[in-house]
């Protein structure tokens, strides 16, 4: 099975009501307009790939295991951004801190150690676009 290049838009309702976090809030019973998640979270769809997020070390910005991780390789990476980085021979996400020493990949996990990576080995295959974070998992 592979995977369809340019999938069929598949649009659901998207509601203009916002929804409070704090008391609630009757919605109203229909849609304003059509959302399709492909072009909402999609800009590049020929540089873009998904991964599955294993382990603790993102955790502190809300990234945790079995998250879906939307990557798109088309993105330059700059300082700050989540990135999809190749470590001997593993893949491995992290914070990318450009530093005057050179990059600097940081886990988001006291817990976690720093990584100072070779500059002339250190490979990033692409920028974490976006993360879906189920909230909770049901089987």
């Amino acid at each position: 099975m592979h995977p369809v290049d340019n999938p069929p838009p598949s649009f659901r309702p998207l509601f203009l009501e916002r929804v409070p976090c704090g008391f609630p809030s009757p919605c109203q019973d229909y849609a304003e307009q059509k959302l399709d998640l492909n072009e909402h979270l999609i800009a590049h769809r020929a540089s873009t790939f998904f991964l599955r997020a294993q382990g603790n070390s993102m955790q502190d910005i809300g990234l945790y295991e079995g998250d879906l991780l939307i990557v798109d390789r088309s993105l330059t990476p700059a300082h700050n951004d989540v990135v999809i980085a190749e470590l001997y021979g593993e893949f491995t996400v992290k914070r990318l801190l450009l530093t005057p020493k050179g990059p600097v990949l940081q886990p988001m996990n006291p817990a976690c150690p720093v990584i100072i990576p070779d500059p002339d080995t250190l490979v990033i295959f692409g920028v974490v676009a976006h993360f879906v974070h189920t909230p909770s998992r049901r089987n």
